[in-house]
């Protein structure tokens, strides 16, 4: 599927998002403390560098074109997602591994989603 060349940079980002999620889901099964430690470090790095300020350009100049549209519930599920990773940060500075698989999978779904 051809894309904007507006939303193309966006597309970009979800390659790398992907590749965070698959890094969080592996490490948090692994047993090994040290690997999701790192894990935890590396996603809470990610979240504040890359994926914070995409999910702020998609819900200040996406998202808010659907409202009114038949397509509200795409924004609100998009909403949803960005608020649910969000959270999960706490956990994650904990390094726990529960945390850190929640966060891959919910990663991996949204972009998927999107």
């Amino acid at each position: 599927m051809h894309r904007s060349p507006t939303l193309q940079p966006l597309s970009r980002e979800h390659h790398s998002a992907l590749k965070l999620a698959k890094l969080c889901e592996r490490a948090a099964i692994s047993g090994d403390a040290a690997e999701v430690s790192r894990a935890c470090r590396h996603a809470i790095q990610a979240y504040t560098d890359e994926l914070k300020a995409h999910f702020t350009l998609e819900e200040q100049t996406l998202l808010p074109l659907l409202n009114g549209t038949p397509e509200l519930a795409l924004a609100t599920r998009t909403r949803r997602d960005h608020s649910q990773l969000h959270t999960l940060l706490d956990e994650l500075q904990q390094h726990d591994a529960d945390a850190l698989h929640r966060f891959g999978k919910c990663l991996t779904a949204h972009v998927r989603f999107e």
